[in-house]
């Protein structure tokens, strides 16, 4: 598990940074307006990003119990029909989001102030859609076949063209917002070029000729029903995001920087529970696929075990420190105050996520992936953004409030998800092809 896992960290980090470096540099080299417009930006194309990987992840799983099973022609197939895919997708998605990104960012209740900047950088993000959809289908097929250490190899590349390309052209050119834009999709591009070649070239199974593309009705199924459930949930768990982020706009520009500054933070402290989950995810189908139950239960166990170190940790910091947290990206001493009030609530939620995404890694391994939608979905929108909507209606509210709505949608996702690990339904495999 450790060792498996720990790539997936690495990745993980390593494309935090990434998304990150975009909110550092235009906070370092901007004002607050074009700090706004990444935070509300960033967090749409994360929103499309995360849909992408959770279709990704049906794939990995897929890929995993065809490997348990000893199947390699399967394998070969469903590649070429995930590529194919998600090309499709890819293009679909690119002109939607060309097309619709004022409307969006008006949907998003940007500040006035931030509202063409943020326009642009979504616009100029939209551009890199493709990219985006080839690096997590190249990743997600390695991983499902026991591979995590190029993934991390790829997002590697892109990380530091981001960081070098943000340096140049908002640091050196002063291009803001948009320059930010444009080194992210740059980077992209580059990572996602650079993958392919290596892998030809290291006689990869899949050689990527043209003939070998293409949809296979019994993989594409079986993709999207363990994929789509996934990526729905991901998606408006997101849009979720999107919802409190709007709520928040409300509350002026200083508010609407903090929580997007916030909501970066919080990516790095879920970034151990995200790599064990999807580490968990990879392992469980492969045992799964061999019929090793009790092997699957002990990957959920220690996956549990390993991210409480880390969850813990950081609840210890950013009750006693969040100022230390919101400083690393801004020195506005009103984002810092308002990030921190949000933080020291939001912070109950680090040790809570370690079950809830350790579990549903689980049940996506076990092919039961509608089970942790339909989970994760109660508790977004029936918990968490209600509770945020009134908190924020009370007379003199603050971020910590609102951020008090994360652990309480956590405890009850957790309390339904051993519930049904309880029923002992995860052991039939959600899909077979």
């Amino acid at each position: 598990m450790i060792k498996f896992a720990i790539p997936f960290l690495l990745a993980n980090l390593l494309q935090a940074l990434y998304g990150a470096a975009d909110l550092l540099i235009v906070g370092w080299f901007s004002d607050s307006a074009g700090l706004s417009a990444v935070a509300t930006g960033s967090q749409i194309l994360q929103t499309l990003t995360c849909t992408i990987v959770g279709l990704a992840t049906g794939g990995t799983v897929l890929i995993g119990r065809f490997l348990g099973m000893g199947r390699e022609e399967d394998i070969k197939q469903t590649i070429g029909t995930m590529l194919t895919l998600f090309a499709i997708l890819a293009a679909a998605l690119t002109a939607l989001l060309l097309v619709f990104a004022r409307p969006v960012v008006s949907l998003m209740q940007a500040p006035p102030e931030a509202f063409d900047q943020t326009v642009q950088y979504t616009f100029l993000c939209g551009c890199g859609v493709f990219f985006i959809f080839g690096y997590n289908a190249i990743s997600a097929v390695l991983r499902g076949m026991g591979d995590s250490k190029n993934p991390l190899l790829f997002v590697a590349i892109a990380c530091v063209c981001n960081i070098l390309g943000d340096l140049i052209l908002v640091g050196g050119l002063h291009l803001g917002a948009a320059g930010a834009a444009i080194a992210t999709t740059g980077s992209q591009g580059i990572s996602m070029v650079l993958a392919v070649i290596f892998l030809k070239r290291r006689g990869f199974l899949f050689d990527f000729r043209l003939k070998s593309f293409g949809i296979r009705r019994d993989k594409a199924a079986a993709l999207l029903k363990l994929g789509l459930p996934i990526a729905l949930q991901e998606s408006l768990v997101m849009l979720s995001f999107l919802f409190i982020t709007a709520i928040v706009n409300h509350m002026g520009v200083a508010a609407s920087a903090a929580i997007g500054v916030t909501e970066k933070i919080n990516l790095f402290t879920l970034l151990p529970p995200t790599a064990f989950s999807s580490a968990i995810a990879a392992m469980v189908a492969q045992n799964m696929g061999a019929g090793e139950t009790g092997r699957s239960r002990r990957c959920l166990r220690i996956g549990i075990l390993f991210s409480l170190v880390f969850g813990v940790a950081c609840f210890v910091w950013l009750q006693l420190s969040p100022q230390s947290a919101m400083g690393i990206f801004t020195t506005d001493q009103a984002v810092v105050a308002a990030g921190s009030q949000y933080l020291r609530a939001f912070s109950i939620d680090c040790i809570l996520v370690c079950f809830m995404f350790c579990l549903n890694g689980f049940f996506n391994g076990c092919g039961h992936s509608a089970f942790s939608m339909a989970n994760n979905l109660l508790s977004t929108f029936l918990v968490r953004v209600p509770v945020a909507w009134l908190f924020s209606r009370i007379a003199g509210a603050t971020l910590f409030e609102i951020g008090l709505a994360a652990p309480l949608a956590s405890a009850v996702s957790i309390v339904i998800a051993f519930v049904y690990l309880r029923t002992g339904k995860w052991k039939k495999l959600g899909h077979s092809s």
